[in-house]
């Protein structure tokens, strides 16, 4: 895989021994792992100091989990690509990390391949799921019984823009973050907006922090 060559790489795991098995998989291909630590906060520290192109997060670690680093990560600006490795195959978990930014969803049980394609993948611009998930029917259509969630009709890069605006980022700021024009940004404010039946940002502030989505708080 010669395009993976100077490739970077921060890691984050508490479990030593599956680490070491990554970084063993990512230095084999040519990338570079800057860093490894063992939890979420420290990931955050790492990851913001050192700027990798890439970043794989456990789900499960100590003091801050895969997908609160995350959140914080994308509330700070950080445009490093983020990817989670969990055991967990819930829809909900998996939509959970998308939703916070994450760009990529693999499994442990998965092969080293998937994390191969993934970086491929995510650099490409897309989102990666692991397609044992989607082979299982993650992702499959809901029972028409059941409403559906209209945060599931966004887009990644509305939801991406989405999350920016409820933590309070201008368009001009989110813009800058995501490498677009503004008038962009305008239209998937737009676009999203519409997809919500929200008609206002005061409006999306408050979808947001109903289903838990953002750090900002109501206040009292």
């Amino acid at each position: 895989m010669q395009e993976l060559a100077a490739t970077t790489v921060v890691l984050a795991d508490d479990h030593v021994i599956v680490r070491e098995g990554i970084a063993a998989l990512c230095t084999s291909h040519g990338m570079h792992v800057l860093g490894q630590v063992a939890d979420g906060g420290a990931a955050v520290e790492m990851i913001m100091a050192l700027k990798p192109d890439f970043a794989i997060l456990d789900l499960h670690m100590p003091v801050v989990t895969g997908v609160e680093a995350i959140r914080r990560l994308r509330t700070a600006g950080c445009t490093v690509r983020l990817m989670i490795l969990s055991i967990s195959r819930e829809e909900g978990t998996v939509m959970e990390a998308l939703r916070a930014g994450a760009d990529a969803y693999l499994l442990k049980d998965g092969p080293g391949r998937h994390l191969l394609d993934a970086i491929n993948f995510v650099r490409d611009g897309g989102v990666y799921v692991s397609p044992m998930l989607r082979g299982a029917g993650l992702f499959a259509k809901a029972d028409k019984s059941r409403p559906e969630d209209p945060l599931g009709a966004l887009s990644p890069r509305e939801m991406e823009v989405f999350s920016y605006l409820v933590n309070g980022l201008r368009a001009k700021d989110i813009a800058e973050l995501l490498e677009i024009s503004p008038k962009t940004v305008d239209t998937y404010r737009a676009s999203l907006m519409r997809k919500l039946n929200v008609h206002d940002l005061v409006g999306l502030v408050k979808f947001a922090i109903e289903r838990n989505l953002t750090t900002t708080s109501p206040q009292h």
